[in-house]
């Protein structure tokens, strides 16, 4: 009896699934995604960008390794870098190669046309508004925009555009470019972070604004005007380096046409007319034609590169004036160890390429000179690896670099032994100055590439050629691609986010 039970319970659950397997369902439309773009962007894509042969899975790796049949593809960028900034439709690459009207003149286009169906006027319109819109996905995401207080960036002074630049650090690209100075300010030069990554500090070397940027909302916050504010010297003081204090409330910058140092607090940004040094009425500055700038571990005792000096002041000493310390060639930057025992100075020198080097001073022994270490021509700026023990020297001209069309070296010198580790000869033209991440074991090397002779670039801005940077690893110090990321004209100094 047990046996038919069984038997008739499964002949039901069979005739049960046909039955349900024979009813008739309504079919699903499938709605297409267009790659996760918004409707009106991703049919353009789709239409005219990933068809046979083009940016798509099966041919993006000939194509500039820029896949376009998704918004995370594209923001993974191509071998030069980001082609889409949001917000910035005047520096994203890709409205170059896809404008192909006379009637649109803010796009500069040296080679239009890479499209085999070219786009509309009206189609390069949409995605020229949706990039000035944040370049968002169908559901409103804006790239780059996930985890904003602790997402690591690289910022870089662009000062032939007069930007800084935004790099997001796990991706490489460009993710934001931030208008700075104004008509009459112009050439931002030096950049410094404060160390809880809220805010960029940018001096100008044409004109007399010192701007302070809030990295969270990418916007200019203040502008200081250090001649009016000061009284400083000049009008248009070439302002050249920042220099921020341990905790970050106040800073030096120095000012090489103006002849001094000002001293201002990051709160306020309001003069410190403690921490500042100017010329005296119609006397000879303590500080003629001031650059590099470094303090001592307590913010009361700095140094600055003079033409042919480095000059030495204490503020802790009622503003006496110490000392001259004197070096070779023209001194440039200046950098301390983590332990503030000894500090490096670039010292290029103009007149001879075999007699540029980086000079080292004992800190805690009246600044006596330790070593002479020779180096590239025209060293520049230099960064720092508390994690590897070395400093990286940006050796501008440096002529030695074997590479086809290349120019400039980075020297790798270990900051305990004094001995230079390697020298990189790498797809550089014009290094002037690099950037350590510590948390992501890179270094970011800008190249100006402001030579009229340097490379002819992919494709030019209102008929300049870009910059680029190269990425290299902290561990291998080896690239860690060979990838040029372009910069719009003249990428100049660039500090990461958190060190």
């Amino acid at each position: 009896m047990r046996r038919v039970i069984i038997v008739l319970f499964l002949s039901l659950s069979v005739a049960a699934i046909c039955i349900t397997a024979c009813t008739h369902r309504p079919q699903v439309q499938v709605v297409p995604t267009y790659g996760n773009f918004p409707d009106s962007v991703g049919k353009i894509f789709t239409a005219k960008c990933t068809n046979a042969g083009c940016h798509n899975a099966a041919s993006y790796q000939n194509a500039a390794d820029l896949e376009l049949d998704t918004w995370e593809h594209l923001f993974n960028g191509g071998i030069y870098g980001a082609v889409v900034v949001a917000y910035s439709p005047k520096y994203s690459t890709l409205l170059y190669y896809i404008n192909a009207f006379d009637t649109v003149n803010d796009i500069w286009v040296s080679d239009p046309g890479h499209l085999s169906t070219p786009v509309t006027l009206a189609e390069y319109t949409t995605i020229k508004n949706w990039i000035a819109a944040g370049a968002p996905d169908k559901d409103g995401n804006i790239p780059f925009a996930a985890n904003p207080t602790t997402r690591q960036e690289v910022g870089v002074t662009v000062q032939g555009s007069d930007l800084l630049a935004v790099i997001d650090a796990k991706s490489k690209l460009v993710m934001r470019y931030i208008p700075i100075g104004d008509a009459n300010d112009l050439a931002p030069h030096g950049v410094a972070v404060s160390s809880d990554g809220r805010y960029a500090y940018v001096p100008f070397y044409t004109g007399n604004y010192v701007q302070k940027i809030d990295l969270l909302s990418d916007t200019v916050v203040y502008s200081l005007n250090l001649q009016t504010a000061s009284g400083a010297g000049n009008d248009g003081g070439e302002w050249s380096i920042v220099k921020l204090s341990p905790l970050d409330t106040a800073f030096i910058v120095s000012g090489y046409l103006s002849n001094c140092l000002i001293g201002v607090n990051t709160a306020t940004m309001q003069i410190i007319p403690r921490l500042s040094i100017d010329a005296p009425s119609g006397g000879t500055s303590l500080f003629p034609s001031p650059h590099g700038i470094e303090s001592n571990i307590t913010f009361d005792t700095f140094y600055a590169t003079l033409g042919t000096n480095i000059a030495k002041y204490s503020f802790a000493n009622h503003m006496l004036y110490q000392k001259i310390i004197a070096a070779s060639g023209q001194p440039h930057q200046i950098q301390m160890t983590p332990d503030h025992s000894r500090y490096f100075v670039t010292c290029p020198d103009v007149n001879s390429p075999t007699t540029n080097s980086v000079m080292v001073y004992d800190a805690r022994n009246h600044d006596a000179l330790i070593k002479t270490i020779t180096v590239g021509f025209t060293p520049q700026e230099i960064a720092i690896s508390p994690s590897k023990g070395y400093i990286f020297v940006a050796c501008m001209e440096d002529a030695n670099n074997p590479l086809p069309g290349a120019h400039g070296s980075v020297y790798v010198i270990d900051y305990n032994t004094l001995d230079t580790v390697k020298i990189i000869y790498g797809d550089f033209y014009q290094p002037h100055d690099m950037a350590v991440d510590e948390q992501d074991g890179l270094l970011f090397i800008p190249s100006r590439n402001a030579n009229p002779n340097g490379p002819a670039p992919h494709h030019t801005i209102g008929g300049k050629r870009p910059g680029w940077y190269s990425v290299y690893d902290l561990n291998t110090l080896l690239p860690v691609d060979s990838k040029r990321y372009y910069l719009p004209v003249d990428p100049y100094s660039i500090a990461t986010r958190f060190k």
